[in-house]
């Protein structure tokens, strides 16, 4: 699933090439997305002001004060084409612009979702329920001490917690942990406020360094211009099972938490149990 920075790099590469533009139509697949299709009334015929990322959603503003929410589920891509380009056979949702270029939504698995908020409608409620952005002040030692306090859950799975934070995926909580020399099973309320300054740094240097190099490419990730990521090339502990830590030498280990696989090094990230 495109995490945090993969969704970044996909809306700034959007934004030079959408805005401004006007949506003359819209049209879907008969094949179902993961929510709903919405109606077309409060987007066709507007101009496109604005392409930003909110969380791991990608919001495309409209001149009437409507909005597009689009999430990329597991396999969800976005790209522009000349408008009479082939059709690739998981095209589902086709927004046909001004200047004869479409963007499209494909999406093998059609774990996706295509939302239209209409200008009187709050585009705030489909955060309602979501954390702070790793990037916004919000996010930040005391607050995530605050929340954690008394809490059992592994530290790795409740980084992951949207309700938390927003945007930190897998990959990226595995990095930011071995970056802190954090074990993923540590329960997070007995973190004190010196570990929760070092997560905050390090996730916000991690997030930023792996937006600067595209994104990761695990899987059926591409950016906005088909091209893939390289983050993954700098990964010192995600998916190197087995191979040795770029920092001690040690081989990467594997715990499973929240049915999520957790990279971790034994030597730099020990347990509590392993430290006494």
């Amino acid at each position: 699933m495109p995490e945090l920075p993969e969704v970044e790099v996909i809306s700034r590469g959007l934004a030079p090439v959408l805005e401004g533009r006007r949506i003359e139509n819209i049209s879907f697949s008969k094949l179902k997305l993961r929510l709903p299709v919405p109606s077309r009334a409060a987007a066709v015929g507007e101009k496109i002001v604005s392409v930003r990322r909110r969380a791991k959603y990608i919001v495309i503003g409209l001149e009437n004060s409507a909005a597009m929410v689009i999430h990329l589920g597991m396999t969800g891509r976005l790209g522009v084409f000349r408008r009479g380009t082939t059709l690739q056979k998981h095209d589902h949702v086709r927004w046909l612009l001004d200047n004869g270029m479409e963007l499209r939504f494909n999406d093998t698995r059609r774990f996706g979702s295509v939302q239209i908020v209409s200008p009187d409608e709050d585009i705030e409620i489909l955060f309602a329920d979501q954390g702070p952005d790793p990037f916004w002040p919000e996010f930040s030692a005391k607050y995530l001490a605050e929340k954690a306090r008394g809490r059992k859950l592994p530290v790795k799975n409740f980084l992951m917690d949207n309700r938390v934070v927003t945007g930190i995926g897998n990959i990226y909580a595995c990095e930011t942990l071995y970056a802190c020399k954090i074990n993923p099973k540590s329960p997070a309320g007995d973190l004190g406020l010196k570990e929760w300054r070092m997560i905050v740094a390090k996730s916000r240097e991690i997030l930023e360094e792996a937006i600067a190099c595209g994104g990761s490419s695990i899987s059926d990730y591409v950016n906005s211009s088909g091209e893939k990521g390289y983050f993954q090339v700098r990964l010192r502990v995600y998916g190197r099972l087995g191979k040795p830590c770029r920092n001690c030498g040690e081989s990467i280990e594997k715990y499973v938490l929240g049915g999520r696989a957790s990279f971790f090094c034994p030597c730099c990230q020990p347990s509590e149990k392993e430290i006494s």
